[in-house]
């Protein structure tokens, strides 16, 4: 059974809450039981942290024997070198996901530091950018 780690960044606890009309009105827990539902074959655990040091120590903790991490890493996508390097460090691939299409966005969100370090990137699909991340590894 494979086993894949499906994390989100700051803020992202606040889906279904916050500026909806970017992020839409579904709490990420509901979507993720969709997911655990429809992919009941795969070991499919969910984090989420708006801290950056615990993101780092739980890509640390999983990133030599799951087969994949989804990431979604909020804001620290287009801040963080230590994300970056950390997810360099490890072996599990990573997906980058984002829910809106970033280039559509402010400027300073058209970079990604950790996109490099990354299998790929998904984005401007909304949640179900999550499941195309998914699929990927899969």
């Amino acid at each position: 059974m494979k086993k894949i780690l499906i994390m989100n960044g700051p803020n992202l606890n606040l889906l279904g809450i916050r500026e909806k009309s970017i992020y839409g009105d579904q709490s990420f827990e509901e979507y993720f039981e969709t997911l655990k539902n429809k992919y009941g074959a795969v070991d499919l655990s969910y984090f989420q942290s708006n801290t950056e040091g615990v993101l780092i120590d739980k890509l640390h903790e999983v990133g030599f024997d799951f087969d994949g991490i989804v990431l979604n890493a909020g804001a620290y996508t287009h801040t963080s070198v230590a994300i970056a390097d950390a997810i360099a460090a490890i072996h599990t691939p990573v997906v980058e996901v984002h829910i809106s299409n970033v280039h559509q966005r402010e400027a300073y969100r058209h970079h990604s530091y950790l996109s490099k370090n990354c299998k790929g990137v998904i984005l401007g699909f909304g949640l179900d950018s999550y499941r195309l991340a998914l699929e990927s590894l899969l």
